[in-house]
């Protein structure tokens, strides 16, 4: 890399070769030949030609490969895959096949778990605001756990429980008041948000005596979860000691030994070079310490932990694969220039970047060029001023329409997220491995647009 080139953010550094892939951005299987891109052994250009773009491209054998990596580093504990991040039938049944378990937030995430027929002691249900129909399903299909968020739902679930009389497991998910260094949205354990019950006001531990005191209701544990994109564990050393503590207190002033705990985990991934993700064994051995040496100085037993590693299973397993419309250059301040790349995509496939002001990156996927590195924005088609997929990458400087251009990391969140904006169609999630594609959502067609719309004859 050369030095910082003026008009692009100061951890930007122009690279010597544009074509070069950035290997800890893609996934696994993601190599370069000849400036072409290929994922899973298929080239991209091929895989458009057969599937059309914009395209959601899953890299198979790099999602395997890291719900494995925290199956084996987290041995001792449960892991959660976050649905949330995206998932699929085709998705339920690979977490089955490696071991995982599955959150789910929604009637619509846990129909899609039980259309895949995962195993649903092996499903946790989160929410804030779960409906009374939604609770009834989750008692109905022996759902695991679920994480109560209110007194109003601890009150709703009860009453559901004895309506069907059945017994459910039950977390309590609390706020440890810690400050996650990541963005407000997505920060979850300080005390002024949605989630949880306050650790600090006394709520937490009035949830738990109110969960232990209903009937068909089993009291499993605390759960707690700081926020989202973490690339360290500083901040759960702070939330553990406070959830421990409170686990300890329920058990003086209760009598009660819940046997599991549930840290959250939310842990990053690598956008761009900026970021500088820690690995799952690393992850493992420091959080393992932390909950160790509290249980030790409060002299409780270590409960059965759980951990939700968030978007770092699918996040870099999903790469986005666009074909260039127009190319324009305008100046900036200060003499320098910035090309504009429009791509047949945009925030309706990828909103993180307007939502969140997220930063991706990106490389030309269907050829090699010579041509010098040009501070480039790739933006989509909307009819929106924030519709940017990369707000600041190098590409090469002859970039033209008809050209590939791929986004790493777009596997969390994106395609979960997509949306219909201006009438557009979500674009298909292709699955790669070994030289084959396979079709794990496909793309949505103008029938299924106008399908809800009942003015049309």
């Amino acid at each position: 890399m050369s030095a910082h080139r003026p008009g692009g953010p100061n951890w930007l550094r122009e690279p010597a070769d544009p074509n070069v892939l950035v290997d800890h951005l893609w996934s696994q299987t993601a190599v370069k030949a000849d400036g072409v891109l290929s994922v899973g052994g298929v080239p991209l250009p091929e895989l458009v030609r057969e599937h059309g773009s914009p395209a959601y491209v899953l890299d198979e054998a790099d999602f395997r490969a890291r719900a494995g990596a925290f199956r084996d580093a987290f041995a001792a504990y449960d892991v959660y895959y976050a649905g949330k991040a995206f998932l699929s039938t085709t998705v339920a049944r690979w977490l089955e096949e490696e071991g995982l378990s599955l959150d789910v937030c929604s009637g619509g995430e846990l129909t899609v778990a039980e259309r895949a027929g995962f195993p649903m002691a092996k499903v946790g249900f989160h929410g804030n605001n779960k409906t009374l129909g939604e609770l009834e399903r989750a008692v109905e299909l022996g759902v695991g756990r679920i994480i109560v968020d209110s007194f109003h739902e601890i009150e709703r679930l009860a009453a559901v429980t004895t309506e069907l009389g059945r017994t459910t497991g039950v977390m309590v998910r609390v706020t440890a008041g810690v400050e996650a260094h990541t963005h407000e949205y997505i920060a979850t354990a300080h005390e002024d948000q949605k989630f949880g019950f306050s650790i600090a006001s006394g709520d937490a531990l009035e949830a738990v005596r109110r969960v232990h005191a209903a009937p068909g209701l089993r009291l499993l544990g605390l759960h707690s979860h700081i926020g989202s994109q973490i690339f360290d564990t500083s901040g759960f050393e702070v939330a553990a000691r406070r959830v421990l503590a409170l686990h300890a207190r329920v058990g003086e002033e209760l009598g009660v030994e819940m046997p599991e705990m549930d840290l959250g985990g939310g842990f990053g991934i690598a956008y761009t070079t900026q970021d500088d993700p820690s690995d799952p064994s690393r992850l493992a051995t420091e959080i393992t310490t932390i909950v160790e040496h509290e249980c030790r100085a409060l002299g409780v037993a270590e409960p059965r932990l759980s951990i939700e590693p968030g978007r770092a299973i699918v996040g870099p397993a999903m790469c986005t694969v666009y074909e260039v419309g127009t190319v324009k250059e305008v100046a900036l301040d200060g003499g320098a220039r910035r090309s504009y790349v429009s791509v047949d995509g945009g925030m309706s496939d990828n909103i993180r970047t307007a939502l969140y002001d997220a930063d991706y990156s990106a490389t030309i996927a269907s050829r090699d060029s010579g041509a010098s590195p040009t501070l480039s924005r790739v933006v989509g088609k909307h009819c929106e001023a924030g519709d940017i997929v990369v707000k600041d990458e190098f590409l090469p400087g002859d970039v033209r329409p008809g050209d590939l251009v791929a986004v790493p990391g777009t596997g969390a969140y994106c395609r979960s997220m997509a949306s219909n904006y201006n009438h557009a169609l979500r674009p298909p999630v292709i699955g790669v491995r070994d030289g084959k594609t396979f079709t794990v959502l496909r793309r949505e067609t103008v029938a299924d647009l106008l399908a809800t719309d009942v003015g049309v004859s």
